[in-house]
């Protein structure tokens, strides 16, 4: 298979992405990575390391600055666009990798390659780590749409249930929704329009779950909208990441030294398991192909992370299994948002 790559999106590219991409096909020997972007560039970086490393030259970049609808119809030759072309037009090119603007992936996404039939809306869907050993969970969706219906919920439902279900092993993945209280009766208009509904979906809904309780381990997904979702989301990076300063902070004050450096190992420990970007990327799901957005940041092993992330869903045939819950859902005359 072909996963296309754009090498020249992120904080770290091009370097890190091409880097990556060595990496991933050395990894999976079946792997072929088409990287688009400036060619003179990458094949520097690349110095000969070209076995399963296609290129296709792209003069132009989209930052983040730009207006993501304009970038996407305006700038043609930028590596990004480019990836979607190529995505678009090949049958055997699988996936897409990007760590570079959202909203640009996004729409791009939606322009170029569009919907599963039956989706009414692609979601984005990261995945965080929870307070058990080895157990992760999924916000869907976490931005890619702020204003919602309880139609769109039930998508990002089925969608992410099959997600999860692929990446943790777990035939029957249990789905919660995001919420201001467990009870049934609390909630929005939103909420409580669709705790009834998910429960006659083909899924393991298991009721309502408060934002306290998201890294708690006990489901596997977490429903809600963009708008909610990306707050969220935002919350947990933000809590991380001031609880690391805070550990420093206080550690260096410790007149143990050794002691203190004992806990500092502690906490490293601790920083990498709250690490969301080691887990891949955040899919795109709904689409016709795989599409998988990146952290900006992203460095080479999380880039190979990502890559072989779409090896995983492709070959665990994510978008058919999303197909089926879809017809399952349609045919069933009880579930009407």
């Amino acid at each position: 298979m072909k996963i296309v790559v754009d090498a020249f999106g992120g904080d770290n590219a091009p370097l890190e992405v091409v880097e990556g991409a060595v990496l991933a096909v050395n990894k999976d020997k079946e792997l072929t990575v088409v990287l688009t972007g400036d060619k003179d560039k990458i094949e520097k970086i690349l110095n000969g390391r070209q076995e399963r490393i296609e290129i296709v030259d792209a003069k132009e970049i989209i930052s983040n600055n730009d207006s993501p609808t304009l970038a996407i119809r305006q700038k043609k030759d930028s590596s990004l666009v480019r990836a979607f072309d190529i995505l678009k037009e090949n049958n055997d090119v699988v996936g897409l990798v990007s760590a570079g603007s959202t909203g640009a992936v996004l729409t791009g996404a939606i322009l170029k390659i569009g919907r599963i039939k039956g989706i009414s809306r692609p979601a984005l869907c990261p995945i965080l780590p929870t307070v058990k050993p080895d157990k992760t969970v999924m916000i869907c969706d976490s931005g890619a749409n702020v204003d919602c219906k309880s139609e769109h919920l039930l998508h990002f439902a089925i969608m992410a249930s099959a997600y999860s279900s692929i990446m943790s092993g777990d035939k029957n993945p249990k789905v919660a929704l995001l919420n201001n209280g467990a009870e049934e009766h609390k909630g929005n208009e939103l909420t409580k329009e669709t705790y009834p509904l998910m429960q006659k979906l083909p899924i393991n809904f298991v009721g309502n779950i408060e934002a306290r309780e998201v890294m708690s381990g006990e489901v596997d997904v977490i429903v809600t909208d963009g708008f909610a979702g990306n707050i969220l989301l935002k919350s947990v990076e933000g809590v991380a990441s001031g609880m690391s300063k805070l550990i420093h902070k206080e550690a260096k004050k410790n007149i143990f030294a050794m002691i203190g450096a004992v806990m500092m190992g502690k906490f490293k420990g601790l920083k990498e398991k709250m690490d969301i970007n080691k887990y891949g990327g955040a899919p795109f799901l709904g689409c016709k192909k795989l599409v998988v957005k990146t952290h900006g940041s992203a460095n080479r092993e999380i880039i190979c992370n990502t890559i072989m992330q779409v090896v995983k869903l492709y070959e665990n045939k994510l978008n058919e299994q999303i197909e089926k819950l879809v017809l399952e859902m349609s045919e069933n005359d009880e579930v009407k948002a």
